[in-house]
Order: structure tokens, then sequence, then C-alpha cells
């Protein structure tokens, strides 16, 4: 069996903190650098949405509503392609099955605040790649009445974030050269790799990952539209398997 890690100490400013207080340490707690490479992939998405023909309205409503940049690329691309309304929802369905698992491990978390269960469910809509990221590696050492208020906090400013890139983005479409459009929006993905290779502690942690590199690549080919479910499907189950194997064959050895 592995060993559990030991557990950080509350920082000094949780001690009869208020949610109020909490709320705004978690803004002045806003991650900077994944910050940044939201806001740039962002303006990447706002260049988008201008170039298939949506208002700068309807590019805020989807960065807003949707909060998931490979959900807002599908729905753009299927919009431009002329596709069904069916086949529009169908496609940002497929990106958003993937925040089920992050937003059922991040949201226990969440729990146990005493504030009203309705800011549980806003909590829930900012579960995305960086926001899911920074809340398991900033929410465990804090006392649990804080960690919702704090979750809340630099969530909403990164959301506010991406709204301010969305319109920035729009208004540049004009000036920002196609590749360099195509090139902000793959910013966010390589954030989350990477954070993932640094915060993998378990041999199932890393072959989840070596698992996603060989399998995605492979299964876009064979299934496009499928790849990235089947990818962490068919990755994630092997990892688990052979992390479980191993830790059964040498129990002594931490995973």
């Amino acid at each position: 069996m592995s060993e559990t890690p030991p557990q950080e100490p509350p920082p000094a400013w949780t001690i009869g903190c208020s949610p109020r207080r909490a709320f705004f340490h978690g803004l002045r707690a806003t991650p900077w650098t994944p910050g940044l490479i939201l806001f740039f992939a962002m303006i990447g998405f706002g260049a988008l949405a201008r170039d298939a023909g949506f208002s700068v309205g309807q590019a805020v409503f989807m960065t807003v509503g949707i909060f998931q940049l490979p959900g807002q690329v599908a729905l753009v691309d299927q919009v431009a392609r002329g596709a069904t309304l069916v086949t529009v929802a169908f496609a940002v369905l497929l990106t958003a099955i993937r925040l089920l698992p992050m937003t059922v491990v991040l949201m226990p978390y969440l729990r146990g605040s005493g504030l009203p269960r309705g800011l549980e469910y806003a909590a829930s809509h900012f579960v995305a790649i960086t926001a899911w990221v920074e809340g398991i590696r900033r929410l465990p050492p804090l006392p649990q009445h804080v960690r919702l208020p704090f979750f809340l906090g630099f969530a909403s400013l990164l959301c506010s974030g991406t709204v301010i890139a969305t319109v920035a983005g729009y208004h540049l479409a004009g000036q920002l050269p196609p590749a360099l459009g195509a090139a902000l929006l793959f910013l966010t993905p390589i954030y989350f790799v990477l954070s993932l290779i640094a915060a993998a502690t378990s041999l199932a942690d890393r072959l989840a990952i070596l698992f996603g590199v060989v399998l995605g690549p492979a299964l876009f080919l064979l299934a496009p539209g499928l790849d990235l479910l089947a990818t962490g499907l068919i990755g994630g189950t092997l990892a688990y398997a052979l992390g479980r194997w191993r830790r059964r064959a040498n129990p002594e050895t931490q995973a």
C-alpha cells in the first residue's frame, strides 16, 4: 500500500478566517503563470470566434457559459462547418466528459463550508484545467470552511481574465497572423501536460501520462471525435491496473 503523504499545516491567515476574507485571499492567490497562459490562449479563441462570424457578445457568452477551451473551439468549429444543433451539442458534450471525473475529485474538498449549496454548484462550473490543477494543489492544506470561498476567489478572477482576453482577441483578430492565433490555443493543453508531469507521484500517475502520449495520436487517426474519451478510458484503466498489480507484488514499495 502506498503511504499517505504528510499533511501540510494550514496557513496562519486561515485562523478565524471569514468567508469574505478567504475569498479575497483567493483573489490574491490567483496563479499568475497559468493565468497568463490561459489569458493568451483565450486571445486565440477570441480571434477564432470572430473569424468564424460570431459577434463579440456571443464569444463572451461561450467563454462564460462553457468555460473550457476545447468545448468552445469545438462549438465554433462545428457551427462554422454548418453542423446541426444536435451535432454541435454532441461535440461539446464529448469535450466536457473529461471534466466529470475532475469535478468528482475536486468537489469533496469544497464541501462542508457552511455556505449556501448554490455556491458549490457555481464552483463546479469553474472546474476546468487551470482551476482544477490549482485547486488540487492549494486546497488540501486549508481548513474545510475556507476552501470554497478561497477557490471561488481565484476561479472567478480566472474567469474574468478569460472574458477580457476573449474581447481583446476578438478585436485583434485582423492583426493576429493565423498561425499565431492557432499557437495561442495550444498553450493551455501544454500547461496541463507539464503540470501533470510535475504532480505525478505514483507509478499509476506516470503510466497514465505515458499511455496518453502514446495512445492519443494513434486514436486520433483511428477514431477522430472519440479519441480523447477513448485515450482517457483505455490509458487510465491500464495505468490503474498496472499500478494496482505493482502494489500487490511489492507491498513495501510505494506505487
